[in-house]
């Protein structure tokens, strides 16, 4: 208990280390701008090893979810839940949007430039991205390079191909899922020792893009800015926790603060991926069950993007406003139902929101893509927000997945947003995850049916 107790303690450490290099980082940034933006490979590399993980990790956590449950049909609901809730959600996130944007009316005040001219194109410089595209681009070359390349939809195609192939081998396909497991375990630990790194990459990331983009770019920029932050945070407090609340019965405070972690690493990578494997493990162990988060976490991260949502609409509108050609009340709307499949193309990455509304903006209102270089320089300032919103988005999807799917042990989840059952953040494993130690069994299938399904 002593030795455990111990590594707690260090772990603390690490994230009050991490705030402390949030600060020097921004310092380093307002007095040695130039030096500052040399640092910036520091933070994309701390980005890029987390990234190298998502691949596995997601593999892993499906393909031991599906493969673990017997009926098909299950893992089938809960996707169709999942996407249906992620349509939704999406689509009330960019009506959100659309409202504060006209009652702010942001940019009506600015001008575009040469300057801006030619950052706007620039975001629009590479080939555009159709939905057949995007639809085909899910299918991977071969089974390996869907790791190789790092993308997340078509690890996920091959983890749900290999889980439900595993159901079919049944008694067979159990030393497959035990060797997976192992696997994990081993995943699991390896992403706990890249944690260590996270002060170097957050002192990085913050030092670089306040180098880049200084104070002063900010001022006249700072309507929208607040003004989406405040969006933002209505949208997960009031629309989310109520939802949170009247299905699960789980006050959205104490989820968040059970995540705190979690956020403290976005906000200093501006990356939700950073969170995506910590968010699979957490989640599992609050107590949603396995094939709920295998499923709901890595779709959500490319179908329930609602910060980006929101962030895509306001941004259309100070666009449209900058450019003195505001757009009527038709238009938005059928910006609105452009852009709800828009956003399905974005990843949860630093830079993906402003390429996403670049290319919707070519394809639906193209007059308006010289605008995008307007808001350049706080892109990641707001790319902070968007991940941040995206990230709450998800976790409060899994538990509303598991709530309606009956995959949640709602016992235990009282229990660990009280904590009684604390996150060890020391030993970030599988058998941490699941609550038990190494010597504990993993739950035959009669034994998980009743522990998820109780209450």
């Amino acid at each position: 208990m002593g030795v455990a107790a111990a590594k707690r303690d260090c772990t603390k450490y690490l994230y009050l280390a991490v705030i402390v290099a949030v600060g020097l980082g921004i310092l380093v940034g307002l007095v040695a701008p130039d030096a500052a933006v040399e640092l910036k490979p520091v933070g994309t590399g701390f980005v890029n090893l987390i990234k190298m993980m998502i691949s596995p990790i997601i593999f892993c956590t499906i393909v031991l979810g599906v493969g673990s449950v017997r009926k098909a049909a299950k893992v089938g609901a809960v996707g169709g839940l999942a996407l249906g809730y992620f349509l939704v959600m999406s689509t009330v996130a960019l009506a959100i949007g659309l409202v504060v944007g006209n009652l702010l009316e942001p940019g009506s005040s600015l001008h575009i430039t040469e300057a801006v001219r030619a950052a706007g194109e620039k975001q629009v410089s590479g080939p555009s991205e159709s939905t057949a595209d995007f639809l085909l681009g899910i299918i991977p070359t071969t089974m390996v390079s869907a790791f190789t390349e790092g993308e997340v939809l078509q690890t996920l195609l091959i983890a749900l191909l290999a889980g439900f192939a595993l159901q079919a081998l049944g008694p067979a396909g159990e030393p497959v899922l035990r060797g997976i497991g192992h696997i994990q375990r081993l995943v699991f630990r390896i992403l706990a020792m890249i944690m260590w790194l996270a002060p170097v990459g957050a002192f990085g990331a913050m030092a670089a893009v306040v180098g880049e983009t200084g104070v002063d770019a900010l001022k006249s920029l700072a309507v929208i800015m607040i003004g989406f932050y405040i969006t933002c945070a209505l949208f997960v407090f009031l629309i989310l926790g109520t939802l949170l609340r009247l299905v699960a019965g789980v006050n959205i405070f104490s989820l968040l603060k059970y995540l705190g972690r979690e956020f403290l690493l976005i906000l200093s990578t501006s990356s939700s991926e950073s969170a995506l494997p910590r968010l699979i493990a957490k989640m599992e162990h609050m107590g949603v069950s396995k094939p709920v988060v295998g499923i709901t976490v890595p779709t959500g991260y490319s179908f329930n993007l609602d910060g980006t949502a929101i962030y895509l609409t306001m941004s259309s509108l100070f666009i449209a406003n900058a450019t003195g050609d505001p757009l009527s009340i038709g238009e938005q709307i059928s910006l609105l139902v452009f852009m709800v499949i828009a956003s399905k193309g974005a990843a949860g990455v630093t830079g993906a929101g402003l390429a996403t509304l670049a290319g919707g903006l070519q394809s639906h209102r193209p007059d308006l893509v010289d605008g995008v270089g307007l808001i350049v320089g706080i892109d990641r300032f707001m790319s902070e927000a968007r991940a941040l919103t995206n990230f709450a988005g998800n976790a409060v999807a899994t538990v509303l997945v598991g709530t309606w799917t009956k995959e949640i042990d709602k016992e235990r989840v009282d229990q660990v947003l009280a904590g009684a059952l604390p996150w060890d953040e020391s030993m970030l494993s599988v058998d941490d995850v699941h609550g038990g130690g190494p010597d504990v069994p993993e739950p035959r299938e009669g034994e998980r049916e009743v522990s998820m399904t109780k209450a």
